[in-house]
């Protein structure tokens, strides 16, 4: 048999992105609290939009996912010709990644960022430099420590995933008015809706009036579509020019626009998805702290645990698979010593509390 070309430069040299585990051997209806998905699950009305979708599912959808762009333009308050959509916000990532990086130009981002932005700019065989975040919080002046001549895009989570940390509206418009206007600054608020913290802003507004920032949104988070992977970028219109071109004709799929513009629609579910997170965030750090773990003040919705080391981390991730409950070691974001619980139901948050509370009598 011969051997298969061998792909680009560097592509096997990229470390897979591994999502949340979501089985444990021998457990049939583990609890899932590993990948940030929304507790209540997604609108009625996006199901009962999906359930229409399938009676066109031979038909191509819209390209320019006309009714979502509109949709979105009016929740958001946002230009419409200004929005590109992908599979997932990731996609949007990929392809600003693909249309602005060449071998040798190099992101930006924090050492604990999404990995997402890596992965690309890795396959774009460009350098991936990550900023020492002191705190586990993005530091402006460490991510401008490393902008350089090569520097093509500036990716900075707000708030942050693992860390659940955040950046205020003066840092970020001053980490844009530092930046070359050639370099661009990309804004992942895939956690925005999940905010109240008065010292967080959207930066929509930063973005309306800049011509290299973006802004991108998710519905996996507070809609609860993650299985259906649509999200969006705020871009300038010359950067919405440029993607277009590379860009997939058909990258969201039908059934995802029909449900996508159903779930912002439904006020009453978002507020809901909503208020589940922010009365139970302060709860659950409340009753972990008090087990005696390290919680600190964090925003979206999940929570980190800072453990004694790695192996403790290791060793109470294990002993919460047992009582069948899955979280997110988050070793590979360069926090070993780290789990991540997803806020979920009511039940499953007090089932964490309680396996937490025995793990913490073997300590």
């Amino acid at each position: 048999m011969t051997k298969s070309p061998a792909p680009k430069t560097g592509i096997l040299d990229i470390a897979p992105y591994v999502g949340g585990k979501s089985k444990i051997e021998g457990v049939a209806e583990p609890i899932k609290l590993s990948s940030n998905e929304n507790a209540l699950g997604c609108s009625v009305r996006a199901i009962e939009a999906y359930e229409k979708a399938k009676e066109k599912l031979f038909r191509y959808p819209d390209g320019h996912a006309a009714p979502l762009r509109a949709a979105v333009a009016e929740y958001h308050d946002l230009e419409p010709e200004r929005l590109v959509f992908g599979n997932g916000s990731d996609e949007v990532f990929a392809l600003l990644n693909q249309v602005y990086l060449e071998a040798g130009d190099n992101i930006v981002t924090g050492e604990h960022g999404f990995l997402a932005y890596r992965i690309s700019a890795l396959a774009c065989q460009a350098e991936v430099r990550l900023a020492e975040e002191p705190d586990q919080r993005v530091s402006i002046e460490k991510l401008l420590e490393l902008v350089d001549a090569k520097t093509k895009i500036v990716y900075l989570s707000n708030p942050a995933n693992p860390t659940g940390t955040w950046n205020t509206p003066e840092e970020i418009a001053d980490l844009r008015t530092r930046l070359d206007p050639s370099i661009l600054l990309v804004v992942d608020e895939a956690y925005a809706e999940f905010v109240d913290e008065p010292t967080w802003e959207t930066a929509f507004p930063l973005a309306r009036d800049s011509d290299n920032v973006i802004v991108t949104r998710t519905f996996s988070k507070i809609h609860g579509l993650a299985g259906l992977r649509i999200g969006f970028g705020y871009c300038p219109v010359d950067v919405i020019a440029a993607i277009d071109r590379v860009r997939l004709p058909f990258n969201a799929n039908l059934p995802a626009q029909f449900a996508a513009v159903a779930a912002l629609q439904d006020a009453v579910h978002i507020e809901a998805s909503r208020q589940q997170v922010l009365n139970w965030h302060p709860r659950l750090r409340q009753a972990i702290a008090g087990l005696g773990y390290d919680i600190r003040k964090t925003i979206g919705n999940f929570i980190l645990i800072y453990f004694r080391d790695a192996e403790e981390a290791a060793r109470a991730n294990e002993f919460l698979m047992t009582q069948g409950i899955i979280i997110r070691h988050v070793a590979n974001y360069g926090l070993p010593q780290c789990l991540r619980i997803t806020i979920g139901k009511d039940e499953e948050n007090e089932a964490v509390i309680e396996a937490l509370g025995r793990f913490a009598a073997t300590r």
